[in-house]
């Protein structure tokens, strides 16, 4: 049975058994856990890298350079203005707040710098690509090299245990057995979870899910981490909690976060907040 395969701790070097393996690993999902297990496949890495040294987020090289950006989606006979003209650099080691009401723009801005859309108009580059030229293959390749994502919801699999939700980038990367075991153990001591990764998600807590959640999207060591929200559903402690990893994992390996909030909070204790409104920066 494929659940208790993987839950014991086993993978077969068969690459045509594998195949199946992970075709029905995503059968089981629903709906929303299929979106997010095939966004974090969109952004496995198929390279190691090594822990960068914190960049000075002041002086570093620009790596996000968008330049009048716009996003129009079609509703019916409708035309609405996602983003309208938006232009902002970020640059290395920088850690960015976007901030503004539900509706102003900050979703989609992220999604933009993450490849997961391309603008109407205009131009977004992200560590030297620009994404709005790139075809599909090359846009997976920039993903799977470049970014990482985390989510507002956990969606961490219930039936496994967090050692293997954890491992799940790691899989669809083809990355060996041994080196994702080891990568797991690292990041786990790193989020504190070191003690938990025979636990099943429902034996965490909210705050320990959403560290989990951390840990899988740092996996392949991703350049950029994009977060949508990622205390939302946390108290206020574990949400400090939750900011203090991001801050450390900045500290640690200079990478470049951007997050969107809402919490005043939390937008403070960034370097920069990037505040939108109706599409536009204000």
């Amino acid at each position: 049975m494929l659940i208790s395969c993987y839950d014991n701790d086993y993978m077969s070097d068969d690459s045509r058994l594998f195949d199946h393996e992970i075709k029905e690993f995503i059968r089981l999902f629903d709906n929303d856990s299929l979106r997010a297990v095939r966004a974090v496949h969109a952004y496995a890495h198929t390279k190691r890298q090594q822990p960068a040294q914190k960049a000075s987020a002041s002086a570093g090289p620009v790596v996000v350079d968008l330049q009048d950006v716009k996003k129009t989606y079609k509703i019916g006979r409708e035309r609405i203005a996602a983003l309208d003209g938006v232009s902002l650099q970020i640059r290395q080691g920088e850690f960015v707040a976007l901030t503004g009401t539900s509706g102003s723009g900050k979703s989609t801005l992220l999604q933009m710098i993450g490849g997961l859309d391309k603008p109407s108009e205009g131009i977004v580059m992200v560590d030297g690509f620009d994404l709005k030229k790139m075809r599909d293959g090359k846009l997976s390749k920039f993903r799977n090299q470049t970014i990482g994502f985390v989510f507002q919801f956990f969606y961490l699999q219930p039936f496994l245990r967090i050692r293997t939700n954890l491992e799940v980038p790691g899989m669809f990367a083809r990355t060996k057995r041994s080196v994702r075991r080891n990568d797991i153990q690292r990041l786990a001591q790193a989020v504190g979870l070191d003690d938990r990764l025979g636990h099943l998600p429902r034996e965490l807590s909210g705050g320990q899910m959403q560290r989990a959640a951390i840990a899988r999207a740092l996996l392949n060591q991703p350049k950029i981490l994009l977060a949508d929200e990622p205390t939302g559903n946390l108290d206020s402690v574990n949400s400090d909690a939750i900011i203090n990893l991001f801050e450390s994992i900045r500290r640690d390996f200079g990478t470049t976060i951007v997050i969107v909030t809402h919490d005043a909070a939390i937008a403070a204790r960034a370097d920069r907040e990037i505040r939108l409104k109706d599409g536009v920066v204000i």
